[in-house]
């Protein structure tokens, strides 16, 4: 009995139509078709029955009203119309076929045809039967079964009408879940030939480098102590790159991102990272000021942008000072790499005209392949455009994960020939 209490007492499921532009003008047309009806309805009365003008009035507007709230709330606007199959017969004469006017008959079927598109079929199912009752109470036997048969065919006209549109949603629905998942399956082949590119080729690669870097020693007997703790360093940067390789390549290979990943480095970690790029030649000081700590994200970020510009500033203008701040604010961590312009040591002898220039073309002997002379000082990276010596990715990388963060990052040369890369990475983001 759960359906039938629902439909006589029970919430309403409104109607829910597709967006289209005609359906803007359906309101008003509606509601002035509905008025036209009624006074209709209302001459009928009058005329069939000789009805006072106030209650054919009433009675009409009883015929119509509940097609207006049916248009919105199917379920209400049946339950006033089902009192009005009882209401609506006053005054009806015997001679008449129907002991209900057309209009208000035809409402009733719209009503019908309403819920089926909006209900459950046990739903439909309820509000034919409750339809059916009074037709064969109020009128002759033959015109009962007219009224069923006539019934039943809305409600099932309705019902099919419902399900197709149901299987139309369900079918888009799944068309738009096949797409995701192929996209996410393109994505994951993609990720996956990423591994397996950085496995036979960069894994390979680095592998062979701490290995000869490790057996140097033994290979070459002539070799100074120096040069031994130097390829002693180099073999244990590369195991150390292997590692993060294969935790990349493990993240990589994942088939969902909540992949188990290693805790990440952050600010806890920058004295480690200073110390390896001092080990490695890089003239670094390191100056943390503030108070506190910053969320995961942000302190993953200030590691990762402190370390591209380490690297710049080893790659892009060796010998040169690296100054770098890091300030932790109530709010905000700010971070400033400053790298001075190289200093040539006075003492060192000229080079010879017919060595090699490190450092760009000699006028003598120009390089068909050096830089244009145009260019920028070609010891520090640009922050527009690809670094002579690499693709340009760093500093983009680094100003996306500022821009993630909702933070600013700047790169470029300073007045005395240096380059400067300063950021902002606020602890929330309050770009919404």
């Amino acid at each position: 009995m759960g359906p039938l209490l629902r439909v006589l007492t029970g919430p309403d499921e409104p109607l829910r139509l597709t967006p289209r532009p005609i359906l803007r003008y359906a309101a008003p047309l509606g509601l002035l078709a509905l008025a036209g009806l009624g006074a209709i309805n209302a001459a009928y009365l009058q005329d069939a029955r000789g009805m006072h003008d106030f209650w054919a009035l009433l009675l009409s507007v009883g015929a119509v009203l509940p097609v207006a709230l049916a248009a919105r709330r199917p379920l209400q606007g049946w339950r006033v119309a089902f009192v009005m199959l009882f209401l609506g017969t006053f005054g009806s004469a015997p001679s008449e076929s129907w002991p209900w006017s057309p209009v208000q008959i035809i409402g009733y079927l719209v009503i019908v045809l309403l819920v089926a598109l909006t209900e459950e079929a046990v739903i439909t199912v309820w509000i034919t039967a409750c339809g059916v009752v009074p037709a064969f109470f109020l009128t002759d036997q033959g015109n009962a079964y007219g009224v069923a048969v006539l019934l039943i065919a809305v409600a099932l006209l309705g019902d099919v009408l419902a399900r197709r549109r149901r299987n139309r949603h369900q079918l888009a629905e799944q068309t738009e879940l096949t797409e995701l998942e192929r996209a996410r399956r393109a994505v994951l082949e993609e990720r996956a030939r990423i591994a397996r590119e950085m496995h036979d080729v960069v894994a390979h690669h680095m592998s062979m480098i701490a290995v000869r870097a490790e057996t140097a020693p033994y290979r070459l007997s002539d070799l100074g102590e120096p040069a031994r703790d130097e390829l002693a360093t180099i073999a244990t940067a590369a195991r150390a790159a292997l590692t993060d390789m294969r935790r990349l390549l493990g993240a990589l290979r994942a088939d969902s991102e909540e992949a188990p990943r290693e805790p990440q480095p952050g600010l806890a970690d920058l004295p480690d990272l200073v110390a390896a790029a001092q080990r490695a030649g890089v003239t670094v000081t390191w100056s943390p000021a503030g108070s506190g700590e910053a969320p995961e994200p942000v302190g993953l970020a200030a590691y990762r942008i402190v370390q591209e510009a380490l690297a710049n500033a080893a790659r892009h203008a060796p010998g040169s000072k690296v100054e770098i701040a890091v300030l932790a604010l109530p709010d905000r961590l700010e971070i400033s790499v400053h790298n001075s312009p190289p200093q040539s040591d006075p003492n060192a002898a000229a080079p010879h005209p017919d060595d090699p220039q490190p450092d760009g073309p000699h006028p003598d002997n120009p390089q068909p392949d050096g830089p244009d002379p145009d260019s920028p000082h070609p010891d520090s990276p640009q922050p527009d455009g690809p670094t002579p010596g690499g693709h340009g990715h760093g500093l983009t990388g680094m100003r996306e994960r500022a821009d993630l963060l909702g933070g600013t990052l700047s790169a470029g040369p300073d007045a005395r020939g240096g380059y400067v890369v300063t950021a902002s990475l606020p602890y929330r983001e309050d770009s919404e």
